[in-house]
């Protein structure tokens, strides 16, 4: 830089290490959507909402949907060498302060799908206990030990966080998958091809089979916010992104037909709504012993525990790219030794005390309360957000690549960001009409309004940032989600 534009702010002294290949950072991305809790609680909360056996075809659809979407995504990577996912892939093809906005956005319904997903965690854990051995604990406890030892992993290095989630990833898809050959052995009905046929979705319940199931992909997205750890994050972005997509698409929308075949298409709803999550368990302890049924409801436990680190370590590092261009106090880039953000981690755990500490107040008795409540407001409400997001950062890439080209093809560059944008917008329209659906709650009730707004607010005050910061200081604008440095992290 020119001394004319030469940022006066201190430069970090600990730069992250690249340690991430692209199995690293796709097992982080799959264990946001933690295979097993999508399995075991999503496919059947969808079978017994929606009433349709076709939810297998919802998973195929989406993935569908998000692979076109990751041409985009993933060619635009290659020009893009900011971590922070959506922030600056809006702020570079959209506008700065439309990427403010988003990001801003961003941090919020993260955070909403990472505290939702800790109040399931701890229902989990001290259910399990009461019920195999008797000991009843509270589940806000074990809400406040995971909180704990998540955010002391968060500021440990990556690579030591990333091969942990591996482990608990690689364990959720061994038990799926006894799962689903047990499935496909019993099999009391025969084998209907009619629930993996997306032609069978389009029926009055779509709208609900995609809203619950593109909860199950949350995170999928989240490969460049890594891109300061990546080996090669020009090619390890997209590697990794497409790998997620595939695996966690196939392997769903088969786990999820295994399911109508062992249970049976015609019981599987019935079954469903009796069940719920304990459904799959259920299963297993008929046809596989209890010795595995408790390993299983164990790696349900840590399922629930690596989804919750691997949106932590998201959470961390928004608020460190933020903290870094100055649209958050320059506090939120500090790093430690080893590269992890800690003050984005440190910020993340007091904030999912603090909101799990509102929740206990407000706990009515009922023993359903944190799921009802917590997991259930807050996970769809930030699942609402997180597709808003993805809409946006699909015309983002195609107005990056309007301006140039720079030599992509007009497959990636176009056709699959406009047909995934129009897709995700329509998906989008459909969440936010089956709103009420999702929360369990009646059309006209004040929080259905109220948990959106929140998503969109938090939106609209990043917007009004990034144009006091236009109008301000143009040096540090110019900076927004773009290659110029202008926080504590310069010089990359």
């Amino acid at each position: 830089m020119s001394s004319t534009t030469k940022p006066t702010t201190q430069r970090i002294e600990h730069q992250p290490e690249r340690r991430l290949g692209v199995l690293s950072i796709a097992f982080m991305i799959v264990a946001a959507s933690a295979p097993l809790t999508a399995i075991a609680g999503g496919s059947p909360t969808s079978f017994a909402v929606t009433e349709l056996t076709t939810v297998p075809a919802g998973y195929i659809l989406l993935a569908a949907i998000l692979a076109l979407f990751a041409f985009g995504y993933a060619a635009m990577a290659r020009f893009i060498d900011r971590p922070g996912a959506f922030y600056p892939y809006v702020a570079q093809g959209i506008g700065r302060t439309l990427g403010v906005g988003t990001a801003y956005a961003a941090v919020v319904a993260y955070n909403m799908m990472q505290i939702g997903i800790v109040a399931m965690f701890g229902f989990t854990v001290s259910s399990w206990l009461g019920g195999r051995f008797g000991i009843e604990t509270p589940w806000w406890l074990w809400v406040i030990v995971a909180i704990v030892v998540v955010g002391i992993l968060g500021v440990a290095r990556i690579d030591f966080s990333a091969k942990i989630i591996a482990i608990l990833v690689a364990l959720e898809f061994a038990v799926v998958i006894v799962f689903d050959v047990i499935a496909l052995v019993v099999a009391p009905e025969g084998y209907s091809m009619a629930p993996l046929n997306p032609v069978n979705l389009f029926v009055p319940g779509i709208g609900a089979v995609l809203a619950f199931g593109v909860a199950a992909f949350m995170g999928f997205e989240s490969a460049a916010i890594y891109a300061r750890e990546a080996k090669d994050p020009k090619r390890t972005v997209g590697r990794a992104t497409f790998l997620a997509v595939i695996v966690v698409g196939l392997f769903y929308a088969f786990s999820a037909w295994a399911m109508t075949v062992g249970i049976g298409e015609s019981q599987v709803v019935a079954q469903s709504q009796e069940f719920g999550p304990d459904l799959l368990f259920v299963f297993l302890s008929q046809h596989a012993g209890m010795v595995f049924t408790d390993i299983a409801n164990l790696l349900f436990i840590t399922s629930l525990f690596a989804a919750l680190q691997a949106f932590h370590n998201t959470i961390a590092r928004y608020l460190a790219e933020l903290g870094n261009e100055g649209m958050i106090p320059h506090w939120f880039g500090r790093r430690s030794n080893s590269g992890a953000p800690y003050a984005g981690s440190l910020t993340q755990t007091v904030l999912a005390v603090l909101v799990t500490i509102g929740f206990v107040i407000a706990d009515t008795g009922d023993p359903l309360f944190p799921v009802l409540t917590m997991f259930t407001w807050l996970t769809n409400t930030g699942a609402f957000g997180l597709i808003l997001l993805m809409t946006l950062v699909a015309v983002a890439v195609i107005v990056f690549f309007a301006r140039d080209n720079r030599g992509v093809g007009i497959f990636s560059r176009l056709i699959a960001p406009v047909i995934s944008g129009i897709a995700l917008g329509i998906v989008f329209i459909l969440v936010l009409v089956n709103f009420p659906v999702l929360m369990d709650m009646p059309a006209d009730s004040f929080m259905t309004y109220l948990l959106p707004i929140l998503v969109i607010l938090s939106g609209v005050i990043g917007i009004i940032v990034g144009e006091v910061v236009r109008k301000r200081n143009p040096e540090k604008y110019r900076g927004i989600g773009h290659a110029i440095e202008t926080g504590e992290e310069a010089h990359i």
